[in-house]
């Protein structure tokens, strides 16, 4: 059995239970959006499997840090993660009448007795992550011109493409040729 997998023992199935889980995650990659997070060392993660009368209520954190780019100047940036951990096993889903539609908002506790906490883990840390990783929260990001990094050089790319632009505005008027004559 692995480090994410929790056999759930017999000692659970009895209302008002509880046992506490800890182990380590240690996913390659993970691709949250346009962003893809590497893991240096495994991330820890503690789980409280508590019956609460008819399923296995699953809330813990999940704790480490990400490496990813930050989405403005594309320098490597570390990311701390301290997710939170739920979910919900159904004991007995033959018991249970569900409307159309409600099933799917949870889990059955299979006939194997265990928990695979991958995917709750997954979601906490995308839940976690940033929608847009950025080394500070100044950062001036890239030239799209010449691709210096604003935040360690400065260019005269911004300046030429604003006149570049304004020339361009003053080209499309039929009327600009007016200007040149001397009345």
């Amino acid at each position: 059995m692995d480090s994410t997998t929790i056999h759930v023992s017999q000692e659970l199935f009895a209302p008002a239970e509880s046992s506490s889980f800890a182990g380590v995650f240690a996913p390659e990659e993970l691709q949250a959006g346009p962003d893809t997070y590497t893991f240096k060392d495994p991330l820890s993660w503690n789980v409280l499997v508590s019956n609460t009368g008819g399923a296995l209520l699953v809330s813990g954190t999940v704790n480490g840090t990400g490496t990813t780019e930050c989405a403005r100047c594309l320098e490597p940036l570390e990311v701390a993660i301290n997710g939170e951990v739920e979910g919900y096993y159904l004991l007995n889903a033959e018991e249970v009448e569900f409307e159309e539609g409600e099933d799917e908002e949870f889990e059955v506790l299979g006939e194997d007795n265990t928990i695979d906490l991958v995917p709750l883990l997954e979601a906490a840390i995308l839940v976690d992550l940033p929608l847009q990783p950025l080394c500070r929260e100044d950062c001036a990001g890239i030239c799209p011109d010449c691709g210096v990094n604003l935040n360690e050089q400065s260019c005269d790319c911004a300046q030429k493409r604003a006149q570049a632009d304004a020339e361009f505005e003053e080209a499309k008027n039929p009327f600009a040729k007016l200007k040149e004559l001397n009345l």
